[in-house]
């Protein structure tokens, strides 16, 4: 008996702070970051406020660890696509599947981390985030630089605000997707490829680009990781 109850102690500590965070997240979602207490979420999971701490410090540390794996696995997974030895056609597609299948197998988590990590009492939180972030953007922009280099694809503009341009479209799906509507993640993947990929206007009804001679100069200041840059627009 002895031997078995720490195991069982153990057990019961994990059970008690995976319900933490899964609740956590539900009222994330359902309330928004700033509009939720500790009170909140102890009243979701059935414990007092008190037993958070034994877990969590705050709320900031509950937020972490419920966004920081996904976001960690996010970019683990396109690592994998770009060493990967396929064309750049197939490493785009991976890039684009990678990116919007989490929103099926993890769309709250991609929800909130998208919506709520750039709110002021985050701070901790983006501070950590930005790193994996700017990994995760710099591979993009890798991945856009080197298939203009070898041709296969088109230079449209600078890689960088190609990539941005990609993410804040797949990004907005923390706006307005969900897994339980009629819609399927593999649809939408498949779409989203045909567009940036091959684009909208057929062969047969293209014209040149028009061009400008107005060079718009960077702003100062902005944000420099692309979440940043998607929510500003959402504001």
């Amino acid at each position: 008996m002895s031997v078995r109850e720490p195991a069982k102690k153990v057990k019961k500590s994990e059970l008690r702070r995976e319900a933490i965070l899964q609740n956590a997240l539900k009222i994330f979602d359902r309330q928004g970051f700033a509009n939720t207490s500790l009170d909140d979420i102890a009243k979701e999971t059935g414990v007092k406020r008190e037993a958070i701490y034994y877990y969590f410090n705050n709320r900031a540390e509950i937020l972490l660890h419920i966004i920081r794996p996904q976001s960690e696995s996010l970019v683990e997974g396109l690592r994998e696509v770009v060493n990967s030895k396929a064309s750049f056609q197939d490493k785009l597609y991976g890039a684009i599947r990678n990116h919007l299948h989490r929103f099926d197998r993890h769309c709250l988590e991609m929800t909130v981390s998208l919506r709520d990590v750039y709110l002021e009492d985050a701070r901790e939180v983006r501070k950590e985030m930005d790193k994996i972030w700017r990994s995760y953007e710099s591979m993009w922009t890798e991945l856009i630089a080197d298939g203009q280099k070898k041709g296969d694809f088109e230079k449209y503009g600078e890689p960088k605000m190609i990539a941005f341009g990609i993410l804040g479209m797949c990004n907005w799906l923390a706006r307005w997707y969900d897994p339980k509507k009629a819609i399927a993640i593999e649809e939408l993947i498949e779409t989203y490829f045909g567009m940036i990929a091959f684009g909208l206007v057929k062969d047969r009804a293209r014209r040149s680009v028009p061009s400008s001679d107005k060079k718009v100069a960077p702003r100062r200041g902005a944000r420099s990781t692309l979440v940043g840059i998607t929510l500003n627009a959402v504001k």
